[in-house]
């Protein structure tokens, strides 16, 4: 049998029209395809795009830190001490021990995201292999496992932060240690909802049927159908985990100073918040502003993968 043609398009209006083909001819093409149409429909939303690039500049900012840092973040200087904003060296002030307030921003940007990151590879892969494992196998397996994540999603999840936070002690590996034991139980509801949805599809039945093993049709087919909506909801609750870590940060059980965290930054700066507002106002404004990033880059993926909208 001859193999069909691939078609190589050259004008940006033949690679639309490859794309955008209701008939292709490679699953190449057909994920690409895929893929295109669901940017064109996130592109559609301006207040996601609004959030994407939010964050993109946030990564940026992050990855480059210190080349664009004006200052030590940790350098002292009591002479500057409570420089408002708009000073000639440190366009954003500084703090009551005269430090930049901008270079401790931008640091604090690296600290930030490395925990929340380091929070949703933690819980993810743990909620997504509970969820699925119960949902797909059922029983006994079901029950135990449902029960063990009601009983974790029965406590408020910032109270139980704190109260592991405080038993193991001060430390961005302690913190993300107690934000990831509160935040997987959501992530294996969701997975376990999906699996239910999944495990009696006609595809799995023919899975079934051609003999392939119950390991290889969850591994295979079940866990990748999952992850789309296990993403948008780890999207959404990176605004969550940020505010979490912040709050940690405030109270002292997390980064230590004189780490540049923007929850400690926010904590040092209420004891001059009536005389130099700006120490504590620009680091909440970077937390807000970072957690609406993320809410509004989780609600355009959302609508993205609804498989209520056609692709």
């Amino acid at each position: 049998m001859k193999p069909t043609p691939t078609f190589t398009p050259q004008s940006p209006a033949r690679w639309k029209a490859w794309l955008l083909t209701d008939t292709p001819v490679s699953r190449r093409q057909a994920a690409l395809g895929l893929a295109y149409r669901r940017w064109r429909r996130f592109a559609a939303n301006p207040l996601s795009m609004f959030g994407f690039a939010i964050l993109l500049l946030l990564i940026v900012v992050a990855a480059i830190g210190p080349w664009i840092a004006p200052h030590d973040p940790l350098r002292q200087v009591l002479a500057d001490r409570l420089l408002p904003p708009g000073s000639p060296s440190h366009w954003f002030g500084t703090d009551e021990l005269g430090r930049d307030i901008l270079s401790r921003l931008i640091y604090g940007s690296r600290l930030t995201l490395s925990i929340a990151i380091l929070v949703v590879v933690v819980v993810v892969p743990i909620g997504l292999m509970i969820g699925t494992t119960a949902g797909f196998f059922g029983g006994w397996v079901d029950v135990v496992l449902m029960r063990i994540t009601d009983v974790a999603l029965a406590f408020p999840k910032i109270v139980l932060a704190l109260a592991f936070a405080a038993a193991l002690g001060p430390g961005v590996i302690n913190a993300v240690i107690a934000i990831s034991i509160t935040a997987w139980p959501a992530y294996a509801r969701l997975a376990r909802a999906e699996t239910l949805r999944l495990v009696n599809a006609d595809f799995i039945h023919v899975a079934r049927l051609q003999g392939a093993s119950r390991l290889r049709i969850l591994l295979r087919y079940i866990v990748p159908l999952c992850m789309s909506s296990v993403i948008v909801r780890a999207t959404l609750d990176m605004a969550g985990i940020i505010l979490t870590v912040a709050g940690l940060g405030f109270l002292g059980l997390g980064a230590q100073p004189p780490s540049p965290e923007w929850g400690f930054m926010v904590a040092s700066g209420r004891n001059v918040l009536l005389d130099a507002w700006w120490v504590a106002t620009l680091p909440g404004g970077a937390i807000l502003l970072v957690s609406l990033a993320f809410n509004l880059l989780g609600d355009g993926l959302r609508d993205v993968f609804d498989p209520r909208h056609g692709d």
